[in-house]
């Protein structure tokens, strides 16, 4: 049979159909790996990252409940402890249905173990407490339930990380699969055009196009930027993939205002941002200061004025904060709000402590307005103590403590933040309104014993 015209038209179009039909196969079976990989991302390690924070967000409140058990012995604060407890649990056995790998199983039933030793501890504590030995509940809160504690914090971010570790690597999978795919199109494609075959440029750029911007897209979407769109409008694999990467991109944004856990109240980020940051700087080596800012007498005050009015006070030394870091103009600078009348700087040392001498002075005005003029004029009000008992309770007062490190003292935030924590009650020992360094504290510490050896001889 000769080769006619048609008959090598035919044969040619046969081989551009052939050429055609194989480099769409090979686009869409990588398209739907890529899929895969997507629907993988947000229906499997976004999950277990949100559910390990909800986690960490449980065990901190679970935390909190017992260090104020100790402190106000109330029986609420117990069972706010066992309802978090519950709510661990509940949430432990979730994230343990879905599909782990080997690290997360073995992370998971080590938690679950932690978690029972940390109920049996505080039912002994409970107990202890309840017979009246205090000392011995707080020694076994401070040492052994606080490395409990720590040991399960210490879980929950290693499987963060490792999830992180576990998206990037599926991100960087993604995009090589679409480079390849876009690589292995093109060629094909090229090979129909060398053919004389138009429909092949219809073709190459349907598929090309859109692999094209999914790959730039991928590769935004790992650098950080969810804010790209990615247009795709279509009703096949490759719409379906542009769809689940908007929803990925959705996701990513909502972990991310999730990992902010900004206060409710203030709007400032909370405690886990406040972790992230001074991981991040003592990383880096670079000198930097924590500052713990706290009320003082609030409490007293929110009973005399209400939870309402003390909200109020609350807002406003994150305003005036927030107002001086605006006014200097410090983009560096972070401020956290802990939770209730405690507040967090964290940024370069002079400026910390320029915010610091700037807030002691302007607060002892501003408070003044919250108060009745009659309170004010006399530095005190008069109010009904938790025995019920009528007394004297002065002024709100504010206190700040300043730690300054560049990651050669620290090994993590917790040990910063506990020095933090005492240079506070130190300070708050102090009359007014204050703020002291860890230099300072140290200075009058020694001076104090001196002068003492002076008075006797």
């Amino acid at each position: 049979m000769s080769l006619t015209i048609s008959r090598k038209l035919l044969l040619g179009y046969l081989f551009m159909a052939f050429l055609t039909v194989l480099a769409s196969a090979f686009a869409l079976f990588n398209l739907q790996k890529l899929s895969g990989g997507a629907y993988k991302i947000t229906h499997h390690h976004f999950v277990l990252m949100e559910n390990s924070k909800q986690l960490m967000d449980i065990l901190l409140a679970q935390e909190s409940a017992e260090k104020k058990y100790l402190i106000l012995k109330d029986p609420e604060l117990e069972q706010i402890f066992w309802k978090r407890s519950v709510e661990f649990q509940e949430k432990l056995t979730e994230t343990g249905r879905l599909k782990l790998d080997r690290r997360s199983k073995g992370a998971l039933s080590e938690m679950a173990v932690l978690h029972r030793r940390l109920k049996d501890l505080f039912s002994e504590e409970a107990l202890l407490v309840q017979t009246g030995k205090l000392q011995e509940a707080q020694a076994i809160s401070d040492t052994t339930g606080r490395a409990v504690i720590d040991a399960m914090a210490m879980q929950l971010r290693d499987i963060q990380k490792n999830v992180n570790q576990d998206i990037n690597n599926e991100m960087n999978r993604i995009a090589s699969q679409g480079r390849g795919a876009v690589h292995m199109t093109l060629g094909l494609s090229l090979l129909s055009l060398v053919l004389g075959i138009t429909l092949a440029l219809v073709i190459t750029r349907n598929i090309s196009k859109p692999l094209k911007q999914l790959q730039a897209a991928t590769r935004l979407i790992a650098e950080g930027n969810l804010d790209h769109r990615i247009e795709a409008r279509r009703n096949d694999e490759i719409g379906a993939l542009a769809n689940s990467f908007a929803h990925m991109t959705k996701r990513l944004k909502v972990l991310e205002a999730l990992n902010l856990d900004a206060s409710p109240l203030t709007g400032l980020p909370g405690n886990l941002a406040i972790e992230n940051r001074i991981e991040q700087l003592l990383a880096k080596g670079k000198s930097f200061s924590l500052c713990q800012v706290d009320l003082d007498n609030f409490k007293p005050f929110a009973d005399q004025y209400g939870y309402a009015w003390g909200s109020e006070v609350i807002k406003e030394v994150a305003g005036l904060l927030q107002g001086y870091i605006d006014e200097m103009k410090l983009k560096d600078m972070f401020l956290g709000h802990i939770g209730g009348d405690d507040y967090v700087l964290i940024g370069d040392p002079g400026q910390v402590e320029s915010i610091c001498k700037k807030l002691v002075v302007d607060f002892a005005g501003r408070i003044l307005s919250y108060y009745r003029p009659e309170d004010a004029q006399k530095g005190f009000f008069i109010g009904r103590n938790r025995q019920g008992n009528v007394q004297k309770f002065p002024l709100i007062t504010i206190t700040a403590a300043i730690v300054t490190d560049d990651g050669s003292r620290f090994k993590n935030p917790l040990e910063m933040a506990r020095l933090v924590a005492e240079l506070k009650e130190y300070a708050k020992k102090m009359p007014g309104s204050n703020y002291v360094t860890e230099e300072e504290v140290e200075r009058q510490k020694a001076v104090a014993p001196q002068n003492s050896q002076s008075t006797l001889e």
